[in-house]
């Protein structure tokens, strides 16, 4: 019976938070952890902390119905799922600290026949830290059944892959992973594959960095148009008339918490062997560092022909359409670039209600006042947009 079963879900971020709320509502009793307390409290209100659809309407439903409570400590449950952050120190070195501590905070309550599960995006070998972790803090890990189980899923269609996505199990013995993957088809509609810890932690990674490449491939064609005098929409359009070739759309980089981060854990890890990956990030991080100097020059150009400062728009600080997520966002890093230069751009994020360090616009206004209208992001909001001033679009959102 899914309601004697308890899940312990440390870290309520974009996949923790909506991981709890759905399962709450699929009947099984959740207990959030995060070391928020305002994360803790907000949720234990039945409201939400980030923006994704729908997952208002789970998050009231489960505290509301008794399924889901947040708290700061874990408590004893039947399965356990880290869901932290794993971002990376200086030189581009994976940091798993926040998965260690999350699971030194559940050692002390792991019994007999649990199951522990990571699902933060990781560097190969990570999970079997965990494993070592365990039973460095006392931990019989004979006795439970540790695995990985990467996030796969978009924001802003989280809540529907969450069910709908394939998912990856892989566990640290055959029986971990056959006894993880069972627990996951009580919701995932899916198919649910069977792997062991490594494969399951590079397939992630390899996913990730498969879209990195190629995204890098369309943001390398935007800088050789521009300099051949291209127009680079068109030319992608046309070289995709080609049965065989499909070239994604360039834009300003490369940002989110998997694409732009999860490349550089292959990298660490495989040094001269991973040359193509490591160029793609390059590539990527090349493009947005491109941007702001188009942007300069533009300015710079102004302020020659009209003797004043122009009122620059940066319209969206995402890091991809119509969310509100700025974790790696190259738009938010162009924002700050030009701050730093001396120029004041307006900035423009649709997605957001305020920020605690920036002062928003709202887009019609930013559009009114600006001389020169920035494209960061493609949000629905700037499709079909009438502009005075000079434009400069970097995500093709002119071109819808």
């Amino acid at each position: 019976m899914l309601s004697d079963l308890k899940i312990c879900i440390v870290g309520l971020g974009y996949i923790g938070l909506p991981s709890a709320a759905l399962l709450a509502n699929r009947g099984y009793y959740v207990q959030g952890v995060d070391i928020s307390a305002e994360v803790v409290d907000t949720i234990n209100q039945g409201d939400i902390h980030i923006i994704e659809p729908d997952l208002d309407l789970f998050v009231h439903s489960a505290v509301h119905s008794g399924h889901l409570s947040a708290s700061l400590q874990p408590e004893p449950a039947d399965i356990f799922i880290l869901a932290v952050p794993t971002p990376f120190h200086d030189g581009f070195v994976p940091n798993i600290d926040y998965v260690l501590n999350a699971t030194r905070a559940i050692a002390p309550v792991v019994k007999t026949g649990d199951l522990v599960i990571l699902e933060s995006t990781s560097p190969v070998g990570t999970t079997e830290k965990v494993a070592e972790t365990l039973r460095e803090d006392g931990v019989d890990t004979s006795a439970i059944y540790i695995a990985h189980c990467p996030e796969r899923v978009l924001p802003g269609h989280i809540m529907r892959e969450l069910v709908e996505n394939d998912r990856i199990v892989g566990g640290i013995t055959p029986e971990a992973s056959e006894n993880v993957a069972a627990f996951y088809r009580t919701f995932v509609t899916g198919e649910v594959l069977v792997t062991d810890a490594r494969t399951a932690e590079m397939a992630k990674l390899t996913e990730n960095s498969f879209r990195d490449v190629n995204i890098a491939f369309a943001n390398e064609l935007s800088l050789l148009s521009d300099k051949f005098g291209i127009d680079v929409w068109e030319l992608i359009r046309l070289a995709n008339r080609h049965p065989r070739v499909n070239i994604l759309q360039p834009g300003t980089g490369v940002g989110g918490h998997c694409i732009a981060v999860d490349p550089w854990f292959i990298v660490h890890e495989g040094g001269d062997d991973a040359r193509l990956i490591r160029s793609g990030r390059e590539v990527n991080t090349r493009k947005t560092e491109w941007v702001v100097e188009k942007i300069k020059s533009l300015v710079s150009g102004f302020r020659e022909q009209y003797g004043r400062e122009p009122v620059v728009a940066c319209m969206g600080l995402a890091f991809k359409p119509n969310i509100d997520d700025l974790r790696e966002s190259p738009a938010l890093w162009v924002f700050q670039q030009l701050i730093s230069s001396g120029i004041q751009p307006l900035a423009v994020e649709p997605n957001l209600k305020e920020h605690a360090s920036i002062t928003l616009t709202p887009w019609k206004d930013a559009v009114g006042e600006a001389d020169i209208v920035v494209y960061l992001v493609a949000h629905r909001e700037f499709e079909k947009l009438e502009v005075a001033g000079q434009v400069l679009d970097f995500c093709g959102v002119t071109q819808a």
